[in-house]
């Protein structure tokens, strides 16, 4: 598996008691998979994808991402592994806005230690993947809002991630950018080969995924007709 979490438990404090983000939450997903979580806002998303992506520590439980077992990595450890092994799909690209689509890229990969021409011949191969060939040169304010998140996909993309964490992607689009942006999405997992986790609330645009999962009350189980199921 190129991402699991198994029996994670996270709480955080609130006043003179603690609140349960995550209640013993496990997930698996291999390498071209693309796995789907639903649920409110507030039901435990955003705190799932932080552990997944190892910028919070959980309380209990267990963080695999690309066959790295992260309980007791140190701080620069887990940083080292995020950068080698976690692309992260923002809800907003927040890209930078004197910079090409290209350049975008390129100072991700300036981080991983590659040479300029490396990074270039990376940076625009990505960007073709996802369908912006002829664009590279483009600022974010020559660009749309679905080519914008295309670029914010191929920024998590450039390091070739064992693990894709995406956080809410349609969330800024109207309904057929925000169609596209889940069919590339599935796409770029297959052709990636990467272990895709997505969070929304929108179960509009899930017959991709492989797996459909309910998020409520920092429980996760199966989305079924009825609501949630534990596996």
């Amino acid at each position: 598996m190129s991402l699991e979490l198994s029996d994670v438990t996270l709480t955080y404090p609130d006043g003179d008691g603690v609140v349960t983000a995550l209640d013993r939450v496990s997930v698996r997903v291999a390498p071209g998979e693309l796995a789907a979580v639903v649920g409110p806002s507030g039901s435990g998303k955003s705190s799932l994808l932080a552990v997944a992506a190892t910028l919070i520590r959980p309380d209990s439980g267990r963080v695999r991402v690309g066959g790295v077992q992260t309980l007791g990595l140190r701080p620069r450890e887990m940083a080292e592994l995020r950068l080698a092994e976690v692309g992260i799909v923002f809800q907003q690209p927040n890209l930078i806005s004197s910079l090409t689509a290209v350049e975008q890229l390129m100072v991700t990969e300036h981080m991983r230690a590659r040479s300029l021409r490396e990074a270039r011949t990376s940076a625009m191969e990505t960007l073709a993947a996802v369908g912006l060939s002829g664009k590279e040169r483009r600022r974010p304010h020559q660009l749309s809002g679905g080519e914008r998140q295309r670029v914010n996909i191929a920024r998590a993309l450039s390091g070739r991630p064992s693990a894709l964490l995406v956080d809410e992607p349609t969330a800024a689009l109207d309904h057929e950018r925000g169609a596209r942006i889940m069919e590339l999405l599935a796409e770029a997992t297959r052709t990636f080969d990467v272990a895709t986790l997505l969070v929304t609330h929108d179960t509009e645009y899930l017959s991709s995924a492989k797996q459909v999962l309910q998020m409520r009350d920092g429980r996760l189980g199966a989305l079924a007709a009825d609501g949630l199921r534990t596996p």
